[in-house]
């Protein structure tokens, strides 16, 4: 068992920062030109999410660390929600693949 308590402890996962969240409409994104300007509704000195899978574990501040930037992490939820942010992309993977091909299918059709 403690074998396969490490090679799981060693499979590497994504993470993400996000920084923000807004709904637009689809013909405001397509407008979208290199040098435009999107307004998130959120504060510059406001925590990030930590995220894993697509899976909030956490907040954070962002920070610059030599030339590039990080989170001080502030909040980390707690071990099972960890876990469980690991599996949820299995399952999100492939219903969020279906929805994708099917509204990609629709727009190259002009529907």
């Amino acid at each position: 068992m403690p074998s396969n308590l490490q090679q799981i402890l060693a499979i590497e996962v994504p993470i993400m920062v996000r920084v923000a969240e807004r709904t637009i409409r689809v013909d405001e994104f397509m407008s979208w030109v290199p040098g435009a300007i999107i307004e998130l509704p959120k504060n510059a000195d406001a925590e990030l999410d930590l995220m894993v899978n697509n899976c909030a574990i956490g907040q954070g501040l962002a920070v610059k660390v030599g030339e590039n930037f990080g989170i001080r992490i502030t909040y980390i939820g707690d071990i099972q929600r960890r876990v469980a942010a690991l599996n949820a992309e299995a399952a999100a993977a492939s219903a969020a693949d279906a929805e994708a091909e099917a509204l990609a299918a629709q727009m190259l059709a002009g529907q």
